[in-house]
């Protein structure tokens, strides 16, 4: 369990897809977009052990890229607390920001700034990773990310297991097989998992020139795996009964604000949780 709940902290997920370019460099896959996309998609799912009962197989995440990183950026201790929603892209619209290498340092930039705690589901074994490998793959400057202490409990160090400034919550939860899935556990707690789109979407989404309904799927599971920190920080009593209620309310607070300002996708979260809770109140 973790110890500390830090001043800057940031929930985070991240979407990604297979990268055409291992496609075309480890299996000799020409590009004609579409199609051939599709082709270096399957070429990798087919090397890493596809077939008719899992098509889409864990690819290496240095043969993937990332198209979304969504988080609940969380701001401040004790009763003056702030969340804040950020996407990347921050416009799906603009083609010019869907590049991975524009995604990467846009979050590397502001991590290596403001130094927050990080939270993740599976974010040991797989986000931190493939921010890493990508980086490298693309050439980039670490923009402070990398950046180690001498000792662990001198300062932030996102590589380190004894300090609490990189928490993965779902090895607290189990341990291999065990492991509840994001969605399983978020939701027998009253949080909404998976809404209309899962996992094994985001590559057809990402090929259909989908990148909003991407993003909007990522930023769920941002506010899921955030409302799932909490409850864990009020089991951990890290926040107390009055100060996980205040975090319920600030995260709805944000998510209606945010709906007023045009995301209504949010709204699909929002009755979700609703349709969740009363199941749970009945349990009880």
């Amino acid at each position: 369990m973790f110890k500390s709940i830090q001043p800057n902290l940031l929930s985070f997920d991240i979407e990604w897809v297979p990268d055409p370019l291992a496609g075309e460099i480890l299996h000799n896959i020409k590009h004609n977009p579409p199609q051939s996309y599709l082709d270096s998609f399957q070429a990798l799912w087919k090397d890493a052990g596809a077939d008719s009962e899992t098509p889409q197989p864990y690819i290496k995440t240095a043969l993937c890229q990332i198209v979304s990183i969504a988080g609940i950026f969380r701001e401040g201790l004790g009763n003056n607390v702030n969340l804040k929603l950020i996407s990347l892209p921050a416009d799906p619209e603009d083609k010019d920001k869907w590049t991975e290498k524009h995604i990467i340092s846009t979050f590397l930039k502001a991590v290596g700034t403001r130094k927050p705690q990080l939270v993740g589901y599976n974010s040991l074994n797989a986000d931190v990773p493939i921010i890493v490998e990508r980086s490298i793959i693309h050439g980039l400057h670490g923009f402070g990310f990398a950046q180690r202490p001498e000792k662990p409990w001198e300062g932030v160090d996102y590589f380190s297991a004894h300090n609490d400034y990189n928490i993965d919550l779902a090895p607290i939860l189990g341990k291999w097989a065990n492991t509840p899935k994001l969605t399983e556990i978020a939701s027998l707690s009253g949080i909404p998992g998976k809404i209309d789109v899962s996992g094994e979407s985001v590559a057809k989404l990402w090929l259909d020139d989908k990148l909003k309904e991407i993003v909007n799927y990522n930023e769920f599971d941002a506010f899921t795996t955030h409302l799932l920190w909490a409850r864990m920080a009020h089991f951990a009593d890290l926040l107390s009964d009055a100060q996980y209620e205040k975090e319920q309310m600030l995260v709805r607070n944000l998510l209606e604000s945010e709906i007023n300002e045009g995301r209504e996708h949010l709204k699909r979260f929002v009755n979700e949780w609703d349709r969740l809770s009363e199941i749970i109140k009945q349990r009880n």
